[in-house]
């Protein structure tokens, strides 16, 4: 049974393999920080083995899941571990990059960085040093990815796209502005993109809920 954490700039997961499957957790941005044990700067756009964040956890779920067992088996026995790491205290800052994140996430982007670390007391340095540590970005980042996440949720690959009106609904308000977005989020321009996404479709009910986030 192997295993790996991955921490992109807006998702961050961690997940084991066993027999030919495997099994994984989908955090929120900041969840995975009470149990990473290290700076989320640290870890972010990198897959880094299980074993060198998680050692001794790593080997006890070894011994409890062994090689045979199932998907259910091994989350159980995963949940288990992650329950056991909450009982003390949340890291410092966290609280503090919960409930900012929680605004940019209900306003897909929108709520202004500044006015958050005004309304909770702190510079913007600050809020941006508390981010990078539990979440690997800064805020800045985060707003743009919740941004982008809301238009390209909103694409559907099967009908023309009318792009001025998706980048508008999404806050895009420029259009110089959407086109860097859209190229440094995907690689692609809109129409290459598009033509993309119905060469390969997704699978039916993809993606499974609202956004990239998992719900609370």
């Amino acid at each position: 049974m192997g295993g790996s954490w991955g921490y992109g700039p807006g998702v961050s997961s961690t997940s084991t393999r066993h027999g030919c499957g495997s099994s994984g957790v989908h955090f929120k941005p900041w969840g995975m920080s009470p149990f990473a044990g290290m700076p989320a700067t640290e870890l972010r756009d990198r897959w880094v083995p299980a074993d060198a964040v998680w050692q001794r956890s790593l080997d006890r779920i070894r011994n409890q899941v062994g090689d045979i067992a199932s998907a259910t088996e091994t989350l159980r026995v995963l949940e288990e571990e992650l329950r056991s790491r909450l009982a003390g205290a949340p890291p410092r800052g966290l609280d503090l990059v919960r409930h900012a994140g929680g605004r940019l996430e209900a306003s897909h982007g929108a709520a202004p960085v500044g006015a958050l670390a005004a309304a909770a007391g702190v510079s913007g340095n600050h809020l941006a040093t508390q981010f990078k540590s539990h979440v690997g970005v800064t805020p800045k980042r985060v707003a743009r990815i919740y941004r982008f996440a809301r238009l390209i949720l909103s694409v559907d690959a099967l009908n023309p796209a009318d792009w001025a009106e998706l980048a508008h609904t999404a806050g895009y308000f420029d259009q110089a502005h959407f086109s860097r977005e859209f190229k440094d989020f995907t690689g692609h321009t809109p129409t290459q993109y598009l033509a993309l996404r119905r060469r390969y479709p997704a699978e039916q009910g993809f993606p499974p809920d609202s956004g990239p986030m998992p719900a609370d």
